[in-house]
C-alpha cells in the first residue's frame, strides 16, 4: 500500500505572503469579518442594512464564500485568574463565592452552551482571469492558460486578488462590517485549528516556522 500523508489530502499546495495556492494553481484570500447584533437594530435600520447588503451582492462580478465558524468559548485565562484571585483571597467567604464563581462558569462553559463565532469570507481569482496588456495596442487581454505559476504570474495575480479583496471589504463597511485581510501564519493556524478544533479551543497551536512567516 502507498503511503499517503496529511497534505495529500489538502486542496492547497502552499500559503504565501497572505495567498492560498491551490493545488490547481487558483488562488485564494481570506477576509475575517466582523459582527453586529442585527436583532437589536430598529426595523428601518434592519432594511437599511439589508438594502445595502443586497447592493453588495449585486455589484460583484465574482463568487465568494462566506464561512461561519462556532466554537465553544475558550475562557481558559479568565479560570486561571479567578483561581489565582481565590487562593490570594483572605477573607474566607469571599474565597468560598470565587470558588463557586469559577465553577460556575467553568461548568456553563463546559456544557457547551456558550459558543463564539467567527466570520470569514473566501475571495477566489485563478490564472485565467490574470490580466496581461497588449504591448501591441496597449489593452488588457485574458491569458486563456498558464502552464504554470511564475513568480512574475504570482505577483500579478497577487495584486489582483487584493484589490478584489478591498472591494469586498469596500462593500462590507457600507453594511457596517469591518473585514480585515488574514496573514500567512494566521490562515495557517485557521487550517490548523480546522483539522484540531479540540487543541484549538483550550488555546493551543504549533510553532511556525519563521520561512514561511512571510
Amino acid at each position: 500500500m502507498a503511503k499517503t500523508s496529511t497534505q495529500d489530502f489538502l486542496e492547497f499546495e502552499q500559503v504565501r505572503e497572505g495567498v492560498i495556492i491551490l493545488k490547481n494553481k487558483g488562488l485564494r484570500g481570506i477576509l475575517m469579518v466582523s459582527s453586529q447584533n442585527f436583532g437589536l437594530k430598529s426595523e428601518d435600520e434592519q432594511n437599511a442594512t439589508l438594502y445595502q447588503f443586497q447592493n453588495f451582492l449585486n455589484s460583484l462580478d465574482f463568487s465568494c464564500q462566506i464561512i461561519v465558524q462556532s466554537r465553544r468559548l475558550n475562557i481558559t485565562g479568565y479560570l486561571d485568574k479567578l483561581k489565582d484571585l481565590e487562593k490570594k483571597q483572605e477573607n474566607e467567604l469571599l474565597k468560598i463565592q470565587t470558588a463557586s464563581y469559577r465553577e460556575f462558569v467553568a461548568g456553563l462553559v463546559g456544557s457547551g452552551t456558550i459558543m463564539t463565532k467567527v466570520f470569514f469570507t473566501v475571495v477566489p481569482f485563478t490564472l485565467t482571469e490574470a490580466v496581461v496588456m497588449d504591448p501591441g495596442k496597449k489593452r488588457p487581454l485574458r491569458m486563456p492558460s498558464l502552464p504554470s505559476l511564475t513568480e512574475e504570474t504570482f505577483q500579478r495575480c497577487k495584486t489582483q486578488i487584493w484589490q478584489r479583496m478591498e472591494f469586498v471589504a469596500l462593500g462590507l463597511r457600507r453594511c457596517g462590517l469591518q473585514a480585515i485581510p488574514l496573514s500567512t501564519p494566521e490562515i495557517i493556524e485557521l487550517f490548523w485549528a480546522l483539522h484540531h478544533p479540540q487543541e484549538a479551543e483550550v488555546g493551543y497551536y504549533p510553532e511556525i516556522p519563521p520561512e514561511i512567516m512571510r
